[in-house]
Parts: structure tokens; C-alpha cells; sequence
């Protein structure tokens, strides 16, 4: 149980045990003056019932002031949803208006307002490196703003989004080793990823491919039992980017993007087609889950608290005539 106000609990006891001991001495006085005069006390331990219920009813009352909640384990059903989104130079091309990571950006808002709050959704942010921008939540919010802030830097790595999304997913670092050792990191088939890349996976201009290669990252994904979408942003004529003062020449990677959903169980998706997007959280393995949530107890500890009070009050008025 947790209590919102610790001291106000602290105040209301004090008072209860102030009021029990001033109860205490004054049946005491009355008990010595009735016996000083030759008259005994009726119903001994019973006629102070009354009082013991109204100061049980006040320091039950103390306790509501303080705020208690009790922690209540609560299922419900969920999936994960990582939106891998490409900010590699090579998005900043216009082949696509006004570019690629702005027609990215808005294919993924899109999704993002057509999923239900079952499922908690993540960003994560690519060029040669991973970073997770969002992790999962069921905040959708926060996924959107995470895509708003999003900027263009650096080469692409198709294999470093996949092992970053597989990280975001499970909380725990998932690389592959130098001598191509792929991680065991469970299963998780309520998990999907989301890509939005032209599927270049290149350094900067003239360089080779960066690693980790797609294959053996698609694969880690495969055996983890996570669907990865991906959807293809710009087109297969292509553009011109202008990086470290070369001017590079990029098209949509159809082929690349189709491998890397194909190995995984997941679909490729042209971004002129983003409405069939929504149709992916249909496909999502929804899990049921438990979240300790707080219940207020102050209203039935109120209506307790009354309850002896009233009861209380009534056996006075019975035995005495008054009240208090």
C-alpha cells in the first residue's frame, strides 16, 4: 500500500491517540469519583464501547486523509510496434516531395494515429548507428514526437536498424559478434518493426556497405519470431544527393527492402501505398500482460470510518444520553 500523504497520516494518528488517552483518564476519574461515592459503574468494559468506536472511527479517518492506494495487478492485452525510420543522406533526396524523411515522417504519423492503445509503439532512428529515440509505450505521443524531431545524418546500416529495433524490443543489448555469432534473444512474436528506408545500405559516397550485413539481422529477427515491414520511401528512378561535396546518385532499393520483410514473415510496402500500413496491426500476436496500477482506498475507508462513527455515537446517545 502507498500513502500520497504520509504526514497528514502521521498528524491523524497522533490526534486518535491523543483522544484514546484522554478518553482512558477521564473513564478512569469518573470510575474512581462513582466509587468514592458508593455507586457502582454498570456494564463495566461495555459502557465504553461507544467511545472505542468513535475514536476506532477517527483513526480510520486519519488513514483515508493520507491517500492510501493499494497496488492491483492489472492484464491486459498488448503488442509491441518499432518504427524504424531511415536518416541516412541519402532520405534527403527530393525524388519525393518535399523528401524522403519528410514523406517518411508522414507515413509513419499516419500509422501511428491508426493504431489502437493496445499497442505500445517505439521509435528508433538510423544511419550507420541505431538510436532509440522512443522506447515503447503506450503513450502514443510520445512516438510522434520522437518522429517530429527526427533529422538527416550520416551513412545507412539496414542490419545496425534491425538489431537496434530488436534492442529497443527486448531491453537488452542484441549485436551480432565480430566472427557472425547471432544472439539468442528469446522469442517474441507479439513484436513487429515497421521500416521506412529506400533501402540503401551503403557508407558515405564510394564506400562499401556498412555491417552488420541485412541477411544474418534479418535473420536474428526471424528466429525471434519478429514480422519486420518495410516500407519503401522514393522511387526507382532516383535522385541526386550532395554529400561531403560529392554528388551521389540514389533510387529506391526495392529488392533489399523485399529480402528483409520476405526472411521475417513481414510484407513489403510502397509508400504510395501507407493505407494498407494499418492493416499490420492485425497481423501483431497481442499478449496479455500485468501492470501493478493504483486503487484509491480513501473512499471506502471514508465510508468505514463513518460507519463507526455513526456506530459510536448511537451507543453513547443509548448508554448516556449525549453524544460524547
Amino acid at each position: 500500500m502507498t500513502l500520497s500523504s504520509p504526514l497528514l497520516l502521521a498528524v491523524g494518528l497522533l490526534v486518535t491517540a491523543a483522544l484514546a488517552w484522554a478518553a482512558v483518564v477521564s473513564a478512569r476519574r469518573r470510575t474512581a469519583a462513582l466509587a468514592a461515592a458508593g455507586v457502582s459503574v454498570p456494564g463495566g468494559r461495555r459502557a465504553y464501547l461507544g467511545s472505542g468506536l468513535t475514536i476506532a472511527g477517527v483513526a480510520v479517518l486519519a488513514i483515508a486523509t493520507a491517500g492510501p492506494a493499494a497496488m492491483v495487478p492489472v492484464p491486459r492485452t498488448a503488442g509491441t510496434v518499432i518504427l524504424a525510420i531511415d536518416v541516412s543522406n541519402s532520405m534527403g533526396a527530393d525524388d519525393v516531395a518535399p523528401n524522403r524523411l519528410a514523406a517518411a515522417q508522414r507515413a509513419a504519423r499516419a500509422f501511428v494515429a491508426a493504431q489502437p492503445d493496445s499497442v505500445d509503439i517505439g521509435v528508433v532512428a538510423f544511419a550507420q548507428g541505431g538510436l532509440t529515440t522512443a522506447r515503447p509505450d503506450a503513450d502514443h505521443s510520445i512516438a510522434l514526437k520522437a518522429i517530429d524531431r527526427l533529422k538527416i545524418t550520416g551513412s545507412t546500416s539496414l542490419g545496425t536498424a534491425i538489431m537496434a529495433s530488436l534492442t529497443a524490443i527486448t531491453g537488452k543489448q542484441a549485436a551480432i559478434g565480430r566472427d557472425g555469432t547471432a544472439p539468442d534473444i528469446g522469442y517474441w512474436p507479439s513484436a513487429t518493426i515497421v521500416m521506412f528506408s529506400d533501402g540503401q545500405n551503403r557508407g558515405g559516397a564510394g564506400e562499401p556497405a556498412v555491417e552488420p550485413a541485412v541477411e544474418p539481422a534479418a535473420e536474428v529477427a526471424q528466429k525471434a519470431g519478429v514480422h519486420i515491414h518495410t516500407v519503401g520511401v522514393g522511387t526507382t528512378a532516383g535522385a541526386t544527393v550532395q554529400v561531403d561535396g560529392y554528388h551521389l546518385q540514389t533510387s529506391l532499393d526495392e529488392d533489399t527492402l523485399t529480402l528483409i520483410a520476405q526472411t521475417t514473415g513481414g510484407a513489403y510496402h510502397p509508400a504510395s501505398d501507407t493505407a494498407r500500413l494499418d492493416g499490420i496491426a492485425d497481423t501483431i500476436d497481442l499478449r496479455l500482460t500485468v501492470s501493478d496500477e493504483p486503487l484509491p482506498l480513501a473512499g471506502a475507508l471514508i465510508g468505514l470510518a463513518l460507519a463507526l462513527l455513526t456506530a459510536g455515537a448511537a451507543l453513547t446517545v443509548l448508554r448516556s444520553g449525549r453524544v460524547i
